[in-house]
């Protein structure tokens, strides 16, 4: 045990926020946010760690119902491509999945990613160009698991294009939308991913997806994998 560990109550919370963090797209209630618990969850957001510090991300947030209802035709346009993927059964259960909050949730917030931002050399992404977008990555995520711990939902809407969402919103040329994203308390949190319920999805053991040392190494570590199997 660490000295820098956080006591048992908090390690508890703060897995069971990982744990039951949902993407939400139907169960919003129109229960405003209060200004004081979204600046918590900006500033969340605002603490993820980035590569040579960079801090790519900005934050716009969405009440205008104009702008989302322009954001949900953008929706509408890319899920009915989307649907073009599936057949059959397949394509009946897709049809039948809620896959957006737009109008329902009181806020939207999309987070960017400036792609020029912290200049032409930043520390640490002279190999790996992408960092900017990893390093936003981790803001929506930690946003996410702050909502989860403040009893709010959070549903990524990834089925937009980007081109026409950047000028929906009216981005710079150099920022990328990352993530367009429904906030709002909700009537519950599903015990399991909505995806895994439906019977889109299943989670992948995660024993199958270990390596030791090289990709074609298997883990002799057995009291790992035991700990690994419980529940």
């Amino acid at each position: 045990m660490s000295d820098h560990s956080f006591s048992d109550e908090q390690r508890a919370g703060l897995y069971r926020a990982i744990h039951e963090r949902r993407d939400v797209r139907s169960q919003f209630l129109p229960d405003p946010i209060a200004p004081d618990v979204l600046a918590r969850l900006l500033k969340a957001a605002h603490h993820a760690p980035s590569v040579g510090f960079m801090q790519p991300w900005d934050f716009i947030v969405i009440d205008s119902i104009d702008v989302k209802r322009a954001v949900k035709a953008l929706y509408d346009d890319a899920n009915a491509d989307a649907a073009q993927n599936y057949s059959d059964e397949r394509a009946a259960l897709y049809r039948r999945l809620k896959l957006e909050g737009i109008v329902d949730s009181p806020i939207n917030l999309c987070i960017t990613c400036d792609r020029q931002r912290g200049g032409p050399h930043v520390l640490g992404r002279h190999t790996m160009l992408e960092t900017d977008l990893f390093s936003t990555c981790l803001a929506v995520q930690n946003l996410w698991l702050a909502a989860r711990a403040e009893g709010i939902g959070v549903g990524w809407v990834s089925i937009v294009d980007p081109a026409r969402l950047a000028e929906t919103l009216k981005l710079p040329a150099q920022v990328y939308p990352l993530a367009y994203l429904c906030l709002g308390y909700v009537s519950e949190f599903l015990p399991k991913p909505e995806l895994e319920i439906a019977g889109w999805r299943s989670r992948l053991p995660l024993e199958q997806l270990l390596h030791a040392n090289t990709w074609d190494g298997s883990i002799d570590d057995h009291a790992l994998m035991a700990a690994i199997r419980e529940p």
